[in-house]
This record gives C-alpha cells, sequence and structure tokens, in this order.
C-alpha cells in the first residue's frame, strides 16, 4: 500500500516528501503552496492569487525572454494593467472600451505604463477620455514595478488632444519592488 498526501492523493515515499500529522502525510509540496498563497495574499490583500500567480509568471516569463535574446516582449501595458488591478483593487473594464481602463470605487482609472525602453519617464493620455484619476506604472529594466497616480483635475490643462504627465509630477501612491523571477 503506498503512502498519499491526505491533502492532494499525490504519492508520498517518505519524510523527504512529506510530514506524518494526526495520522496522515502533508506533502511539503502541498505545505509550500499554501505558504506561498500567504504570502501573496498579504503582498496583495485585494487581490485574486491566480491571477497574482499568473502575473509572476507572465513577468518571469518577460524576465526570461530578454535573458535570451536581449529583447522585451511586447507585453508591458498588459502587465501594468495587471499590476494596478492586483495591487490596487481596480477592476477592469471589458478589453477595448473606451475612456477608462477601469474602476476604483467611484473614480474611473485610466492606466498607462512606462516601459524600461522609453527614455522620458512622461505618460500620454487622451483628454478626451472618461476617468479621473490616471495611474501610472513604471517598469524598470530589473522588472522593478511602481505606481503613482494622479487626479485628472490636477493634470495640466491644455487644448491639445493629448496630455503629457511627468512620472515626477506625480504623488507616490505605492511602490511594490521586484516581483521575483524565480516565482
Amino acid at each position: 500500500m503506498e503512502n498519499r498526501c491526505a491533502m492532494t492523493g499525490r504519492v508520498v515515499e517518505g519524510s523527504s516528501d512529506a510530514i506524518w500529522d494526526d495520522g496522515e502525510w502533508i506533502s511539503w509540496e502541498w505545505m509550500n503552496e499554501q505558504l506561498h498563497e500567504q504570502e501573496l495574499r498579504t503582498r496583495y490583500p485585494n487581490a485574486d492569487t491566480q491571477l497574482v500567480e499568473i502575473f509572476e509568471a507572465l513577468v518571469h516569463d518577460a524576465v526570461c525572454y530578454k535573458q535570451h535574446t536581449g529583447r522585451y516582449l511586447p507585453i508591458f501595458g498588459e502587465l501594468g494593467e495587471i499590476f494596478a488591478e492586483i495591487t490596487f483593487g481596480i477592476k477592469r473594464h471589458k478589453p477595448r472600451t473606451q475612456g477608462s481602463d477601469g474602476r476604483l470605487g467611484n473614480d474611473y482609472i485610466e492606466i498607462k505604463t512606462i516601459t524600461p525602453e522609453k527614455k522620458k519617464e512622461v505618460v500620454s493620455v487622451k483628454r478626451q477620455g472618461n476617468f479621473n484619476k490616471l495611474l501610472a506604472v513604471k517598469i524598470s529594466e530589473t522588472f522593478d514595478f511602481e505606481a503613482r497616480i494622479v487626479d485628472r483635475k490636477n493634470m495640466s490643462k491644455g487644448d491639445g488632444k493629448v496630455a503629457k504627465v511627468s512620472w515626477s509630477s506625480m504623488k507616490v501612491k505605492n511602490i511594490l519592488n521586484n516581483i521575483p523571477a524565480d516565482s
């Protein structure tokens, strides 16, 4: 008769694979998954942990691709939006919704990403958009993520179709250090 983990049903070879607790085997793999999920809930209390794991996997793949090819994958906009969603609890609109990217409470949020390839830390946003807060996500060359937010009323006034907002003019809302590439 083979021993199995009480939580996953997977075969357990012995104490190197699991611990014996209260008459049943509990695998180290299952315990590590629980600890990782608890860490994610602490780091992103308002987020769907499955989405956080997808985000981390995408970041990991983007890092690996950059290391292997020397080029960036063209996914920074989506990474910025997912980061905003999991960090702040933004409820994103359906794809291609005009005017804003999502909602946070009663606020419509436009999300813009500053990529590692950008020479200037500036975002451009259409003035006609239906948003009252602009959230900028900056991704560094080492895939560190930071976010800053500005109320639309505090953005520069102008007649052009596009407003440019510098990173330095936005207040710090939240800073999250490097998403581990080996997650």
